[in-house]
C-alpha cells in the first residue's frame, strides 16, 4: 500500500520531528507515483521545461489542496495551450548560467567577454519574451498580461552588444582603447619593417629569408660565424647551434614601446570590463526578476505543451464526491489502440465493484481513474474528451502482489499489510483504489476479507474503485447502499475483451467460454459448472460444441484433438527431410560452430553433422543453413573425400575391383564410441 498526502511544514521547535515525516510523506508519495505511473507522466513533462527551476518543481509538484488555487492552475495551463497554438513555441532558454554571473557581478568580481555576451543573449531571450506574450494580448488571453512584468534593461543590452563583440572587447569600446590598439599595430609593423632592412642589407650573413619571433621580440636568422657582424641582441639559437636569432638593435625600441601599450590596452580593457560589469550588477535585481518570471512561465508552458503532446482536456473541478470521465484514455498507452473509457460515480455512490475477465483491462482501467484524477488536482489537463474530477485529500492504492522474501511477506500478506495501512489512513476525502481484493488465499475466507474491506471503506465515506473476481463481493455490492457493480465487457464469439466499462453491471470471469474456445471437452465443461454453479445453474451454460449439429457434435471426441495434430506433425516431420541436404554448410547453435551435413535429418529430426575433428548427431533445431551445398560444390561431387578416411576409401576402392577380407570401420560420433563393423563384399553385385 502507499498513500500521497500533500505535506506541510512545522515550526522549528518540532523541525527535527518534521524533517522524519516528511522523508516518510515523500517515500510514499514518490511509491504511489510509481504504481499509478504519475512518475513516468512527471518525467515527459519534465523534458517540455527548460529552466532547471521549472524541472525541479515539476519533480516535486504535488495535488492542491485549494480550490481556489487549483482552478488557477488548471486555467494558466488551458492558457498556457492557447498561446502555445496560436503563437508557436515561446522563446525561453535555461537560466542557470545567468544566474551565476549576475551573482559574480553582485560580489564585485570583474565579469569576462564571454560572460558579458552570456548576459545580452539573456536580455535578448528576456526581450523576446516579452515580445512573444505582447502578441498574445491580441487574443485576450490573460497569460499574456504577464508581459508587464517583464521590464527589459535596454541600456545594459545595448552597451554589452556595442562593446563585446565575438568573445573580445571590440577596438571602438572606447576611444583611447581604439587609439592604443591602432598605435600597437603601427608599433608592430614598425619593427617588421626593421628587422626586413637588416635582413636586405645582409644577405649574406642570414641563415634563411624570413624573421620570426622568440620571447615576444622579433628577431633575425644569422649564421653563426656572422654574429659580430649584425648589431644586436642573441634571443635563440637553432637545435644545431648553426642559426643564432637575434633582435636587431633598432628593433629594440619598438618592442619597450609595445609592451607600455600592451599595458595601457589591458588596462583600458579592464575598466572598460569593470563597467560593465558594474551596470550588471545595477540591473541585477530587475534581471533576477525577470528570471524568476521566465521560469514561472516555463512551468507553465511545460504543462501547456504536455496538454497538447497528451491531447488533453481542461477538467472541471468539484467538491462533491463526484468523478465524470468520458473517453478517458490511460496517457501513457498508444491512442491508436487505447479503448475510450467511460466512467462516472456521482450521488450517493461511493464505491464501484469491478469485474470481469482476467486481461480484460481492469486493473488499467482503474489506474486511468486515478491518474486522471491526480493529475487534474495536480493543475494538468487529462486524457479525456471531457472530465469532472472531484477533489481528494489523499490518494491510497493497494496494487501487485506486494511479495518481499527480505520481510518474509507471501502475496497475501502484503496485501492484508497494505489494505490495514489504507484503512489506517482513510478518511471521507479519500480516494482509494485496491486491485483484486481478497486474493492470494482460499476463496472463501477470501471472499469474506474482501466482503469485510468493502464495509469498512463504504463507512469511511471515501471514493474508492476495486475490483474482484468472487461472486459473492458482487452480490454484495447489489444490495449495498452507496456500492455499485461494474464490469469490463468481453465478447465471447472472439474471446477478446473490449476494455469498455459497464457501470451498472456486473461481469463475468468467462473462464468456461475461454476454456471451450481453447478446446476443452464439454464434459469436462460440464462437470466444472456444476461443481462451481450447482447442476440447475450449469443447464444455462451453452457451450460452442453443443451448438453443432448432431452428427458433427459427435465426430469431436476429445482424441480428436491429438490425432489432427499427429497428422500435422507427421507432415511436419516428412518436410524435415528436404530440409538439409548432404554437403550443406551449417551453423551449429549454440556454440556457433560452422560443420557439413553429412547425414540428412531422420524420422526423428536428427541429422549428422561433420564438425573438425568428428561427427555429431544434433536435433534438426539448433542447426541453421549457412550456405547451401549447390554453392559449395559441383554436380556429382564424391562426399566420400570429406567425410570417409583415406583408409576406408582405398578398401572400398579395392572392394570395387575384387574379393578382400578387409573391413570398413564407422565410429559413431553421438555415442562416442565404436558402433558395429561392417563388413562388405562383392558378390554377384551384393553387399553381405
Amino acid at each position: 500500500m502507499v498513500f500521497l498526502r500533500p505535506i506541510f511544514g512545522g515550526g522549528s521547535r518540532r523541525s527535527e520531528w518534521f524533517c522524519v515525516m516528511r522523508e516518510e510523506e515523500m517515500e510514499k508519495k514518490m511509491n504511489i507515483e510509481k504504481q499509478i505511473e504519475l512518475d513516468k507522466i512527471k518525467e515527459l513533462w519534465m523534458e517540455l521545461a527548460v529552466t532547471e527551476w521549472a524541472k525541479e518543481k515539476i519533480k516535486d509538484t504535488s495535488f492542491f489542496l485549494s480550490e481556489r488555487t487549483l482552478r488557477k492552475q488548471l486555467r494558466d495551463t488551458t492558457d498556457g495551450k492557447q498561446l502555445v497554438e496560436k503563437l508557436g513555441t515561446p522563446p525561453l532558454q535555461g537560466v542557470g548560467e545567468i544566474k551565476e554571473i549576475i551573482e559574480i557581478a553582485e560580489k564585485g568580481g570583474c565579469l569576462d567577454p564571454g560572460q558579458l555576451e552570456k548576459t545580452e543573449r539573456a536580455l535578448a531571450a528576456m526581450r523576446r519574451l516579452k515580445d512573444y506574450l505582447g502578441r498574445g494580448k491580441a487574443y485576450e488571453n490573460p497569460l499574456a498580461y504577464y508581459e508587464e512584468n517583464l521590464n527589459i534593461p535596454e541600456e545594459l543590452g545595448e552597451e554589452i552588444g556595442r562593446q563585446i563583440r565575438n568573445g573580445m572587447v571590440d577596438d571602438r569600446a572606447s576611444g583611447e582603447l581604439e587609439r592604443i590598439r591602432a598605435r600597437i599595430v603601427k608599433c608592430e609593423e614598425d619593427m617588421k619593417q626593421k628587422a626586413g632592412q637588416v635582413m636586405r642589407s645582409h644577405k649574406e650573413y642570414m641563415a634563411d629569408h624570413y624573421c620570426t619571433f622568440r620571447n615576444g621580440r622579433i628577431c633575425v636568422p644569422v649564421k653563426k660565424e656572422y654574429k659580430l657582424k649584425i648589431q644586436g641582441t642573441v634571443m635563440d639559437k637553432s637545435s644545431t647551434g648553426n642559426t643564432l636569432f637575434m633582435e636587431p638593435a633598432g628593433a629594440a625600441k619598438y618592442y619597450e614601446e609595445l609592451q607600455q601599450l600592451r599595458i595601457d590596452e589591458e588596462n583600458e580593457v579592464y575598466r572598460i570590463l569593470y563597467t560593465l560589469t558594474a551596470m550588471v550588477a545595477f540591473a541585477a535585481d530587475v534581471m533576477k526578476e525577470n528570471i524568476a518570471w521566465m521560469e514561472k512561465l516555463d512551468f507553465v508552458f511545460s504543462k501547456a505543451k504536455l496538454s497538447i503532446d497528451m491531447d488533453g482536456t481542461e477538467p472541471s473541478v468539484n467538491t462533491a464526491r463526484k468523478i465524470v470521465l468520458k473517453d478517458a484514455r490511460h496517457p501513457l498507452m498508444d491512442r491508436k489502440v487505447s479503448v475510450p473509457l467511460q466512467f462516472e460515480v456521482r450521488g450517493d455512490v461511493r464505491g464501484v465493484v469491478i469485474t470481469g475477465p482476467n486481461t480484460g483491462g481492469k486493473t488499467v482501467a482503474i489506474k486511468t481513474v486515478m491518474l486522471n484524477c491526480m493529475m487534474a488536482q495536480c493543475g494538468l489537463h487529462v486524457a479525456c474528451r471531457e472530465a469532472d474530477v472531484c477533489m481528494s485529500s489523499a490518494y491510497l492504492c493497494d496494487i501487485g502482489d506486494g511479495q518481499n522474501m527480505a520481510e518474509n511477506l507471501s502475496t497475501f500478506s502484503a496485501h492484508i499489510k497494505n489494505v490495514l495501512e489504507v484503512l489506517a489512513e482513510i478518511d471521507e476525502s479519500s480516494f482509494v483504489i485496491m486491485d483484486e481484493l481478497g486474493s492470494g488465499t482460499d476463496p472463501t475466507e477470501g471472499m469474506g476479507i474482501a466482503v469485510a474491506i468493502l464495509e469498512e471503506l463504504r463507512k469511511s465515506g471515501a471514493l474508492f474503485l476495486v475490483t474482484t473476481h468472487y461472486p459473492e463481493v458482487k452480490e454484495y455490492a447489489d444490495r449495498t447502499q452507496g456500492i455499485q457493480n461494474a464490469k469490463m465487457a468481453f465478447d465471447k464469439e472472439t474471446l477478446k475483451p473490449t476494455y469498455q466499462m459497464v457501470i451498472g453491471e456486473a461481469g463475468e470471469s468467462c473462464a468456461f467460454y475461454i476454456a471451450d474456445r481453447l478446446g476443452m471437452p464439454v464434459e469436462m465443461l460440464k462437470v466444472a459448472a456444476q461443481a462451481a454453479y450447482g447442476e440447475e445453474e450449469a443447464m444455462r451454460y451453452c457451450f460452442r460444441k453443443e451448438d453443432l449439429p448432431a452428427d458433427e457434435g459427435k465426430s469431436l471426441p476429445c482424441r480428436s484433438h491429438g490425432r489432427i495434430l499427429k497428422q500435422k506433425e507427421g507432415k511436419k516431420r516428412k518436410d524435415l527431410g528436404q530440409k538439409y541436404k548432404i554437403g550443406d554448410s551449417v551453423m551449429v547453435y549454440p556454440d556457433r560452430k560452422i560443420g557439413i551435413v553429412c547425414e540428412p535429418v531422420n524420422e526423428k529430426g536428427i541429422l549428422r553433422v561433420q564438425l573438425p575433428g568428428k561427427k555429431i548427431w544434433i536435433n534438426h533445431k539448433r542447426v541453421k543453413l549457412h550456405v547451401a551445398a549447390d554453392e559449395l560444390y559441383p554436380e556429382d561431387y564424391d562426399f566420400s573425400i570429406i567425410f570417409d578416411t583415406a583408409e576406408n576409401r582405398k578398401i572400398r576402392h579395392d572392394m570395387e575391383r575384387k574379393y578382400t577380407e578387409e573391413v570398413i570401420r564407422y565410429e559413431d560420433s553421438h555415442s562416442h564410441f565404436t558402433n558395429g563393423l561392417i563388413s562388405a563384399t562383392i558378390d554377384s553385385g551384393k553387399f553381405s
